[in-house]
């Protein structure tokens, strides 16, 4: 009995999720009602009080966020990607393939979706624009690169696989870099072909300038942000900056420049402490948005998690995570399956990737072992799961932001990121499970 009851309220749980209520009020909400049904009340609010001060995740998501709204405050971010624009635009023929991989690229040192989408679509979809590309294969390009977050060491999914996986981060990243850079090549040559194909390539001609980056600043799904971008003269200073800790990080956990050996927070903190340097900044307005970032981050990322946790706990008191991986033992070949599809489907629909990827990680990776896969891999790929099947959903806040810049309907964007990302999703899962 209590085991059809917990499913019914998983079922209410991705119904509320799919009609776009707040995800942490869902989770906590189902969770507790879990926990009370199993008649283990404390169940719940103990996992609400464990996630909280998960002291590995605080520091390195929390410090990442902080760093980010620096850049934003001192323009390092648009320096970053004028200069890449500048590259973009000399090479016509790659534009649209070079605007995702571009996009993926920056995503690393700016590690949100949105964000990302606003301060880069602000600027590689009018460029493309006005180089003949239809408005939708623009926005559809930048939109495919919104993922490089995978390969950021503050990245949340990254540290909660690391802990499962009693592993550091950049062992983890290490462990699916090659899915995620060979997904994004498949995609920015998908989106491409499908430009082709739909003969949006090239011709298409506007009877005025695109200026609806306005709909950027309005955003609030957006960390990092722009008003609108004219035309600025780039320092190749400030558009280093943001890829400073990212690069300290590699080296020192390759050992190559063993003085780097440090953890993401550090990182960050002398990150921000360069962008003071370099850009001669106010440090008082520096450290308000630091901090402003990294509170920024425990409500919106951190709340998740969180969430996510009380959310898995009602499930184990009700017994139903014990029966789910039950019948994945005995129904192993679709285990794989599941954790790649599962988080990239319920990511399509409900436009998020963060909770689907994360619950599952929480509630079936610590278990990996029993379906003869690592955990790392098997919490990698749902995470990188989730985050394709965001890419693909046309109700994300990117793919709006996006579809907004380039003035077509979101729908039209997701069309033609879809092939691509279906087929990233199957690579992806042969590299990481097979």
């Amino acid at each position: 009995m209590m085991l059809v009851l917990g499913v019914i309220i998983i079922v209410a749980t991705i119904y509320f999720l799919l009609k776009r209520y707040d995800s942490r009020l869902i989770l906590l909400a189902s969770g507790v009602l879990m926990a009370i049904l199993a008649g283990k009340p404390m169940e719940a609010f103990n996992a609400f009080a464990k996630s909280m001060t998960e002291g590995g995740l605080i520091e390195s998501v929390c410090s990442v966020m902080g760093f980010a709204l620096v850049m934003k405050i001192t323009e390092c971010d648009r320096h970053l990607i004028n200069l890449v624009a500048k590259w973009l635009s000399k090479a016509q023929a790659l534009l649209i393939p070079g605007a995702t991989l571009a996009t993926f690229a920056i995503n690393i040192a700016l590690p949100s979706a949105a964000g990302v989408a606003a301060a880069v679509g602000a600027i590689f979809i009018p460029l493309l624009m006005s180089a003949g590309v239809h408005p939708a294969t623009a926005a559809a390009a930048v939109k495919s690169g919104t993922y490089g977050s995978m390969l950021s060491p503050g990245l949340s999914h990254n540290q909660v696989v690391a802990k499962l996986a009693k592993m550091d981060v950049m062992s983890v990243i290490g462990i699916h870099y090659i899915a995620d850079i060979v997904s994004v090549v498949i995609a920015a040559i998908s989106v491409t072909v499908v430009a082709f194909i739909l003969k949006e390539h090239k011709g298409y001609k506007s009877s005025e300038a695109i200026a609806q980056s306005e709909l950027v600043a309005s955003s609030e799904m957006a960390v990092v942000n722009v008003d609108s971008v004219p035309a600025m003269k780039t320092n190749l200073l400030y558009a280093i900056v943001p890829i400073i800790p990212i690069v300290m990080l590699i080296l020192g956990a390759t050992g190559k420049v063993p003085i780097f050996k440090m953890g993401v927070p550090q990182a960050m903190v002398i990150g921000a402490i360069i962008a003071i340097g370099v850009t001669r900044k106010n440090p008082v307005e520096i450290t308000k948005s630091f901090f402003d970032g990294m509170g920024t981050a425990y409500a919106q990322i951190m709340g998740i998690i969180i969430a996510a946790g009380v959310f898995v706990s009602g499930m184990k008191a009700l017994g139903l995570v014990d029966a789910f991986i039950a019948a994945l033992i005995k129904s192993t070949g679709i285990v794989k399956i599941a954790a790649a599809f599962g988080p990239f489907a319920l990511a399509i629909i409900a436009g998020s990737g963060d909770g689907a990827a994360i619950a599952f990680n929480e509630a079936v990776t610590p278990h990996a072992n029993q379906f003869g896969l690592e955990v790392a891999n098997m919490g990698s790929m749902a995470a990188l799961g989730g985050a394709l099947g965001r890419t693909m959903s046309p109700i994300t806040g990117a793919t709006i932001i996006c579809a907004g810049i380039a003035g077509v309907n979101p729908m039209e964007v997701a069309k033609r990121n879809a092939p691509g990302m279906i087929l990233a999703i199957i690579a992806a899962m042969f590299i990481l499970l097979y």
